[in-house]
């Protein structure tokens, strides 16, 4: 063997250099990730997946307790909840785990298993580490408690989010015929405000279709309404949007939230002219909703005098005059309605058909 060769192999055992390190080869324990958004809040794992291999894995393979690795600085160290490096969580908000605060950020994690199935769980703040050989408690970003579960087996170390809702999550490792879970909880609309107004301060604040999404968010989820009636004056503003029926309707609409029904309907007024067909018809069927029959089929005969024979001005006429009880006439409309529902739109014709039978017998269509 060339004297060169051997020198540099000889070099390599001694610096600790590994067949790996020199080149690209497959790894025994691949690297995977998962990642789950919750609310607008994305959360992301990144491990290795080392496979059971026909091994016993707790108590053996994963060391119950704090152990002496025979390496690195930690002589107490957990186990590193995957292969190889760090296994690493990505908060993009702030979090609570297992009932924790974690600020938002990057962090290793780590586990403390018991025989009797209870489990710590370290977030540490050194995601960067080489798995646990130099795990420093002082490092603790957080630890929470949780035990394990019975599961199906799974030959692959493999992380999982289940139990997705808009505020929570639960992340999970499964291995071999174990489950260890993590709950996972943020506080969506208060992230999600705090983004909002920094979206609006952004190029995004001179559109003012997004201050009506913002205002109308808060509306919805029954937020601050004092700052949705805000952001809608903003959206009609003429320094930062304009009056349209989008910017105005959803004014009425927060101003109606806030009881003051009145100037919401005097609001609408203004809002109706400068409405498409399609708006105002919903419109038209949110005030049916609210059971507001009267004005709705106000609404629904302006919209016919504004946008004449316009799928569905006239199947939105017939169920106006269907709620307060004029059904001939009703169903005058709904037959002109039949005419022009869009070729291939077989729900609302079938729909039709049910109703025109509906009105001949006497029958309310809404």
């Amino acid at each position: 063997m060339n004297k060169l060769l051997i020198a540099v192999l000889a070099l390599a055992a001694t610096t600790g250099l590994t067949a790996q390190s020199l080149v690209t080869l497959p790894a025994a324990s691949p690297r995977g990730g998962v990642s789950q958004v919750i609310g607008i809040t994305k959360v992301s794992v990144d491990y290795g997946r080392p496979s059971v291999n026909k091994r016993e894995i707790w108590g053996k393979l994963v060391p119950y307790g704090l152990n002496d690795l025979g390496f690195g600085t930690s002589n107490a160290a957990p186990w590193r909840a995957g292969a190889d490096v760090n296994t690493v969580v990505t908060f993009a908000h702030d979090v609570k785990v297992g009932g924790e605060s974690l600020p938002a950020g990057v962090y290793g994690l780590h586990m403390i298993l018991t025989e009797s199935g209870d489990v710590t769980v370290i977030f540490s703040k050194n995601p960067g580490a080489w798995g646990s050989f130099f795990y420093d408690p002082a490092d603790d970003a957080a630890r929470v408690q949780t035990k394990w579960e019975d599961a199906p087996h799974h030959e692959m170390l493999t992380y999982e989010f289940a139990d997705v809702t808009k505020n929570s999550a639960t992340l999970a490792l499964l291995w071999e015929t174990k489950r260890i879970p993590i709950a996972v909880a943020v506080d969506t609309d208060a992230i999600v405000v705090a983004s909002l107004k920094q979206q609006l301060s952004s190029d995004r604040g001179f559109d003012d279709r997004a201050w009506v999404v913002a205002s109308n968010y808060l509306v919805q989820n029954n937020l601050d309404l004092n700052l949705a009636l805000e952001w809608a004056d903003r959206a009609i503003s003429t320094r930062t949007g304009q009056p349209t029926f989008g910017s105005l309707s959803n004014k009425a609409l927060v101003l109606d939230k806030l009881g003051r029904a009145d100037e919401a309907t005097a609001l609408m007024e203004q809002a109706l002219p400068l409405g498409n067909a399609g708006q105002i018809h919903q419109y038209g069927r949110r005030l049916l909703g609210a059971k507001k029959a009267d004005r709705a089929l106000q609404v629904f005969q302006l919209n016919a005098k504004l946008h004449p024979d316009v799928w569905p001005v006239n199947y939105g006429l017939a169920r106006g005059l269907s709620a307060v009880g004029d059904y001939p006439a009703a169903l005058e409309a709904l037959l002109k309605a039949q005419q022009q529902v869009p070729e291939g739109d077989t729900v609302n014709a079938a729909a039709i058909v049910t109703n025109i039978e509906k009105l001949k017998r006497g029958e309310d269509i809404n």
